[in-house]
Parts: structure tokens; C-alpha cells; sequence
């Protein structure tokens, strides 16, 4: 799989707490991320993912806790600053209109614009060879730029996402459950889409509740239960069972077989 590129990570959370009032969504929370690693965040609903990836991502301040960035102190005000920084977020709901064409959706927000008599118009021949190309990369052969971006299936539309942050500077790629909602074909598409990233010197960041879709592309697993982290390991130094068993909540399962009298 992948050797680190860097000895030192590209992003540092030290310590994370974040309080929400009375209630305590990170505890404590430490995990870094180097370019050229896939960093797979697990853990099953409540364990405090999102919580996380909203901090690391300028959504949330920590309440206590440290973030370094590129070895440096950082402290976003909210996720402009971290994608100016250059961490990008690709949210298992895609901010994407169905109607409009791939190489729209593929611009939205960083509009190319050439002056026809004095007047900015958006250059669609510009923002077309670049979506083109950038899906090609991606190993996605689109019918044409003016294709719907609502007619690509779900696995297609997750590839864009991604293509965008990677095109627009993306040091760090966050990528929230992007194969929770797909199928066999679709996810392999997907998963093939993160190693290609990999392989650029980008940071990958994938939180999933699914542990052969981690252990298909991760280079280190990170586990989270209850906004407190059980451990990490890389890729060769734990089974999936065990993995699994870490999630589940190790003793509390084994206790929970126990009485049901058989696997759960």
C-alpha cells in the first residue's frame, strides 16, 4: 500500500474536547494525518465522527485541545478558513444540483469568467476541457461537459465532489461516509477514486461505518466510541474482527452474545 511521504503530519488533533453545554461529544480525541495516507475514522452512530470532522474542518471550535496544521498552530473561524488552508470536506449529501451540467456543478463557487466587449461571461470552453480532463483522471468517461450531473449514478457523483477538491488545492480531503449509500459497483468506483488521491500526496481523511470498505484503502484505523478514541493501528497490525470488535464495543458485545447465545 502507501509509504508516507512526510515524517511529519500534514494535521495534528491534539487533545480534542468539544462540550455541547452539559453534554460531551469529544473527549480527549488525538489522530494525525500524513500526505499521501488514507486515515480511516470508524465508528458507529454516537461515537462523535461528525462531531470531529466538523472541528477539524472549521465548522466547530474545540473547547480544549490543539489543531496543527502543516506543523503550525491553527485555529479556523469557520470552514472558509479551512479551505483556504486547504482541507476540504466531501459530505455524503452532495451539494450539487441534478439539473445543471457536470462542468457547472464542477465550478460552482470558483466560476471561470472571460470578457466578451468588456463583459464577464462564465467560459464554458475553459471550465468543459478542465472538467473533462479531471473526471478522466478520476478514471470516469463522461457522455460530454453539458451532461446532467443528476443522470451520473451516486458513485460518478461522489468522483466529482472529490475531482473538485483535489482540482481547487485540496491538502487535506474529508470524505464523510462516501459509500454509505452505494452499491458493490459504485463503491469499487469510489475506493478506486480515494486511492487515486492517495497516490497525489493528498491527505485523505475517510470516516466510515463500514470496516472492509476501510480496510480495502486505509493506511491507518482510527476507532471512536462514545467522542473517545479506543486506538489505532495500521493497516496489517489488526484483522477486520478485530476491528469490528473495537467498534462494536469489544466487552460489551462479548457480554451481549453471551446472553443472546449466540453471534451477533
Amino acid at each position: 500500500m502507501n509509504t508516507r511521504s512526510s515524517h511529519e503530519p500534514i494535521i495534528a488533533m491534539k487533545n480534542i474536547e468539544k462540550h455541547f453545554g452539559s453534554v460531551i461529544a469529544l473527549a480527549g480525541v488525538s489522530v494525525d494525518v500524513f500526505p499521501g495516507e488514507c486515515h480511516c475514522l470508524l465508528g458507529d452512530n454516537g461515537a462523535g465522527k461528525s462531531t470531529f470532522i466538523k472541528t477539524m474542518s472549521g465548522v466547530h471550535k474545540p473547547t480544549k485541545g490543539e489543531i496543527f496544521f502543516e506543523n503550525r498552530p491553527m485555529s479556523f473561524s469557520d470552514p472558509r478558513d479551512a479551505i483556504a488552508a486547504g482541507i476540504a470536506t466531501v459530505h455524503q449529501h452532495l451539494a450539487m444540483i441534478p439539473l445543471m451540467s457536470v462542468s457547472r456543478n464542477f465550478f460552482m463557487g470558483n466560476e471561470p469568467v472571460k470578457k466578451i466587449l468588456g463583459m464577464p461571461f462564465f467560459d464554458h470552453e475553459h471550465a468543459n476541457a478542465v472538467t473533462m480532463e479531471e473526471m478522466r483522471k478520476m478514471g470516469i468517461n463522461l457522455r460530454g461537459p453539458d451532461q446532467a450531473v443528476g443522470t451520473l449514478s451516486g458513485g460518478e457523483r461522489q468522483t466529482v465532489a472529490i475531482a473538485r477538491a483535489v482540482h481547487f488545492g485540496a491538502k487535506v480531503l474529508i470524505l464523510d461516509e462516501p459509500t454509505s449509500a452505494l452499491g458493490v459497483r459504485q463503491t469499487a468506483n469510489v475506493l478506486a477514486t480515494i486511492d487515486k488521491v492517495r497516490k497525489q500526496d493528498i491527505a485523505v481523511v475517510f470516516i466510515t461505518h463500514n470496516v472492509r470498505h476501510a480496510l480495502a484503502v486505509g493506511d491507518r484505523f482510527t476507532v471512536l466510541n462514545r467522542g473517545k478514541t479506543l486506538g489505532t493501528a495500521q493497516r496489517g497490525q489488526i484483522t477486520p474482527e478485530e476491528l469490528q470488535d473495537m467498534m462494536a464495543g469489544g466487552q460489551e458485545m462479548v457480554a451481549l452474545e453471551g446472553s443472546l447465545g449466540g453471534t451477533v
